[in-house]
């Protein structure tokens, strides 16, 4: 007895196989999206756009020409960028050596490390550490332009700052001086670490250890607020808990020793302070009364709680603008 045909729905005409595998194939990106949106962590669109932007950092970087030594030419001092550039800088923002005071010794240290560097003979990397604005940046920035007065273009030292946030690529930017005729002082300024920060062995690498090591024509000059370069809570909290102490916090402040040079600076005395303000008032021709200059003087420290070049930079700012004196020297 032959079959009878299968009914279709009312309404409808014959199915058609492929027709319901192709609606459900083209829902399942649809859902598949979904699914993984729900699943996605709960990042912030902040982190999300800085987590592309070190990602396109490092891709460019990877793929960045090395620079030639001419390139060095431009300038006296530059600013490296974590992407693999070097930004000349035309005018740098310091004081004239003979302007810091307070800082004789730590100032005869350097100077003598930094002329044997400039003249291709053993020096070590430098630390520049202790109290704050009493002008360990300054310093380093005073001792380059002072090292650089009388030299030719061909024989001047490089300055580069790095900043702390980019130690990192220290080894990359160690790669792209190796070569170069040129001798520079890798320059970072306000260096520490927190507890959980790793950037710290990039910098310890260059500074000795490595199958490289620093380059011959590089010498590291850096300060910091601290002698050991980590927060004496953060090294009593590695102690405790820690299964060997000792070993706990062993390789963060060994790398305080792996400069050769350590120079602290200490709070001025009273002084120095009114030495500094008195130089700098000379040097910029601002006439005032000395009784009166040294009563307004000690006055800023009192209300900013501290003496220090800076507060007498700033006192000295506030006195020229007061008085209507532009501060470029005569």
């Amino acid at each position: 007895m032959p079959k009878k045909p299968s009914k279709s729905p009312a309404g409808k005409g014959p199915r058609t196989p492929a027709s319901k595998p192709a609606r459900v194939a083209a829902k399942r990106p649809t859902e598949a999206v979904k699914a993984a949106v729900k699943a996605a962590p709960d990042l912030s669109q902040e982190r999300l756009v800085r987590a592309l932007e070190t990602i396109a950092a490092h891709l460019a970087a990877q793929g960045n020409p090395a620079i030639e030594p001419e390139s060095f030419e431009r300038a006296d001092a530059y600013v490296w960028h974590p992407d693999g550039r070097l930004s000349a800088v035309p005018r740098v923002s310091r004081v004239e050596l003979f302007l810091l005071k307070g800082v004789d010794r730590m100032r005869d240290i350097l100077m003598e490390n930094t002329e044997r560097f400039a003249a291709g003979l053993p020096a070590n990397n430098a630390l520049l550490w202790g109290a704050r604005g009493m002008g360990k940046s300054s310093l380093v920035k005073a001792a380059h332009a002072s090292i650089n007065a009388d030299r030719k273009p061909a024989d001047r030292l490089k300055l580069i700052e790095i900043h702390r946030e980019d130690i990192e690529t220290l080894p990359m930017l160690m790669e792209k001086l190796r070569d170069a005729s040129f001798r520079f002082i890798v320059f970072i300024d306000d260096l520490s670490f927190d507890g959980n920060d790793a950037s710290y062995k990039s910098l310890k690498a260059v500074l000795e250890g490595g199958i490289e090591g620093r380059p011959e024509n590089v010498i590291l000059y850096a300060t910091s607020n601290r002698r050991h370069l980590l927060a004496r809570d953060m090294i009593e909290n590695e102690r405790s808990t820690a299964i060997n102490p000792g070993e706990a916090v062993e390789e963060k402040v060994s790398l305080s020793d792996r400069f050769g040079l350590w120079l602290g600076f200490h709070r001025c005395s009273q002084d120095e302070y009114l030495a500094m303000v008195r130089g700098y008032c000379s040097h910029f021709a601002i006439k005032v009364d000395d009784e009166a200059l040294e009563r307004e003087a000690l006055e800023w420290s009192t209300t900013r709680g501290s003496r220090s070049g800076r507060v007498a930079w700033q006192f000295v700012q506030e006195l020229a603008g007061r008085l209507g004196v532009k501060l470029a020297a005569p």
